[in-house]
């Protein structure tokens, strides 16, 4: 599935730690109230404002004209983000299915496991597929990715050393 998402999509997706819990929330409901959210999640109010305010600024929520008061408003999906929230259920699905929590993953995270599973093994490999990511981002995102026993590395004898990553069973499950 993440291999065949486009990359921006992916790394818009991963831009904030509640986007993607957040628009599966959406998938399939006609609309939701702030205050519903705020409970279901269990995260900070200015976390939900924050994360409301960038699936608004990209389009794929607007809030509900004439319904909820304007300090709890209701929110629904837009034509684009219907297309959006199913796919973010479908990759929150699979994050549970394989015991993750939001705060278990990094910004880059996602778009790593995609370029691990396009073939990209080595650091340098990940760093140019992931061209906005800082190299310390990225060697965080790949120590929380084995961590969470997504990826697995393998130290090759040589010198210099090297390694090489590729996707664990639990991160092809989600990779697929």
């Amino acid at each position: 599935m993440l291999s065949t998402l486009p990359p921006e999509l992916l790394q818009l997706l991963s831009r904030q730690r509640w986007l993607l819990p957040v628009l599966a929330r959406f998938d399939g409901v006609p609309g939701l109230r702030f205050a519903e959210l705020l409970g279901r999640l269990g995260l900070p109010r200015d976390s939900l404002v924050r994360t409301l305010e960038l699936a608004q600024a990209q389009g794929w929520i607007a809030r509900n004209p004439g319904h909820g008061h304007p300090l709890r408003p209701e929110y629904v999906l837009t034509a684009e983000g219907r297309a959006v929230a199913t796919i973010a259920a479908q990759l929150a699905a699979r994050l549970e299915g394989a015991g993750l929590a939001p705060g278990d993953l990094t910004r880059w995270s996602l778009p790593a496991l995609r370029a691990i599973a396009l073939g990209a093994e080595r650091f340098n490999d990940l760093a140019r597929a992931l061209a906005p990511a800082s190299p310390r981002a990225l060697s965080q995102t790949l120590q929380t990715l084995l961590a969470n026993g997504l990826v697995a590395r393998e130290v090759e004898d040589g010198f210099p050393p090297g390694s090489r990553y590729r996707l664990s069973e639990q991160g092809r499950a989600i990779v697929a």
